[in-house]
C-alpha cells in the first residue's frame, strides 16, 4: 500500500510540475495567437500563465489512442444502448420539446438524432467530463504521437475562445480529449457553431437548451457537402442473401454506391429503395456473427460529428430505439 500511495504522489508531482510554457511548440501558438486572432501582449501574458499552470497527463493520449470506438467490437460497443439511454431520450424530447420542435424547424434535423447524440455524448448533459481542457489540450497537442496538429489547433481556439468568453482557462472541464458541454464540441467547432438557443446572452453547451441547437446548426453548417437532409433517415437493416465480394467497400465514409449496385452484390433490404438511391454498406462484427446495415446520406452526416462507424451506428439505433418507445401505446 505505501509504495502504491508513493508511486501516486509520484504521478501526481509530476503532472503538477509541468510547465508547458517553455515547450518548443509555444513559440508557434503564440503567433498563432497574435497574428492570427489578434491577441495583445496583456492576453499572450495570460496564455503563458495558463500554460505555466496546466498539467501533464500523459494517461489522455493512451485513453484517445485507445478510444471504444477502434478496440471495442460491435457487440461491447452497442451496449452503451441502454434502457437508461433509451428512456432518458424519451425524457429530454418531452421535457425540451419547445426547443427541439424549433430547431427540427428551423434546420431539419430529427429531434430523436439529436437526442441520441447528447445520450451518447453525455448522458444529455449529465456526463460532461471532469478533466480541465486547458490540461487535455495541452497534453494532446504537446505530446500526442500522431495528432498534435490537431490538438495544438485547437488548444489556439480553445485560448480565443477562453478570450472572447471572458473566461479564465483553468477554468472549464470536459472529455479527455478536450471537447465541452452537453454537446461535446471541440473549441474550434464552439466558436464556430454554437448557439445561444435559450436566447440568455450566452453560447453555452454546458446548457440542454444551447446544445440542441448547437447540434442541429453543426449537422447543418459544418460541412456543406455533407449538410443533413431534412426529412431523410439514417439507415435501415439489410441481410446477405450469398457471400459478399470481397472487394466490396464496408464501413466507408461516405455512399459508395446504389442500393440497386448493393443489392446485386447480396445485400438486401429490410424495406424496398429506389434502385438509384445513394447508400453505403455498414457492417458489424458481433461476438457471434455479423449484422449489415444500408446507410444513407445522413448516416454519413452523424460521422463528421464522430468519424467513426461504431459511433454514428450508436447514435441510429439510439434514435430508432427512442422513437420506437415514443411511439409505444401506453401501457
Amino acid at each position: 500500500m505505501k509504495r502504491l500511495v508513493a508511486g501516486l504522489l509520484l504521478c501526481f508531482s509530476a503532472a503538477a510540475s509541468a510547465d508547458y510554457s517553455e515547450h518548443a511548440g509555444v513559440p508557434q501558438l503564440l503567433n498563432t495567437l497574435k497574428q492570427e486572432h489578434g491577441f495583445s501582449d496583456a492576453e499572450i501574458a495570460n496564455v503563458r500563465l495558463a500554460l505555466v499552470d496546466a498539467q501533464r497527463l500523459p494517461q489522455l493520449v493512451e485513453q484517445e489512442k485507445n478510444a471504444p470506438e477502434r478496440t471495442e467490437n460491435w457487440s461491447q460497443y452497442s451496449r452503451r444502448i441502454d434502457a437508461a439511454r433509451i428512456q432518458g431520450g424519451v425524457n429530454i424530447l418531452q421535457e425540451q420539446a419547445a426547443y427541439f420542435a424549433r430547431a427540427e424547424e428551423e434546420f431539419g434535423v430529427s429531434p430523436v438524432v439529436i437526442a441520441g447524440i447528447m445520450g451518447v455524448e453525455t448522458r444529455y448533459g449529465r456526463i460532461t467530463g471532469k478533466i480541465r481542457v486547458l490540461d487535455s489540450l495541452a497534453t494532446q497537442g504537446f505530446d500526442h504521437p500522431t495528432r498534435t496538429r490537431f490538438f495544438m489547433s485547437e488548444l489556439a481556439h480553445f485560448f480565443v475562445y477562453c478570450r472572447d468568453a471572458g473566461i479564465d482557462p483553468r477554468i472549464p472541464q470536459g472529455s479527455y480529449a478536450g471537447a465541452m458541454g452537453a454537446a461535446q464540441f471541440m473549441p474550434s467547432n464552439y466558436r464556430r457553431l454554437a448557439l445561444d438557443y435559450d436566447g440568455n446572452g450566452s453560447k453555452d453547451l454546458w446548457t440542454v437548451q444551447d446544445a440542441i441547437g448547437s447540434i442541429a446548426n453543426y449537422f447543418t453548417n459544418f460541412r456543406p457537402t455533407q449538410s443533413w437532409r431534412r426529412g431523410e433517415p439514417l439507415a435501415i437493416r439489410a441481410h446477405a442473401v450469398f457471400p459478399l465480394p470481397e472487394n466490396l467497400e464496408r464501413n466507408g465514409k461516405a455512399t459508395a454506391y446504389t442500393a440497386a449496385e448493393l443489392i446485386k452484390a447480396g445485400i438486401v433490404p429490410e424495406v424496398p429503395l429506389p434502385p438509384n438511391t445513394p447508400v453505403g454498406l455498414i457492417e458489424l462484427q458481433l461476438d457471434q456473427g455479423v449484422e449489415y446495415w444500408i446507410a444513407f446520406h445522413n448516416f454519413y452526416t452523424v460521422m463528421t460529428y464522430n468519424p467513426r462507424t461504431f459511433y454514428a451506428m450508436a447514435v441510429t439505433q439510439l434514435s430508432l430505439r427512442i422513437q420506437q418507445q415514443l411511439d409505444a401505446p401506453p401501457p
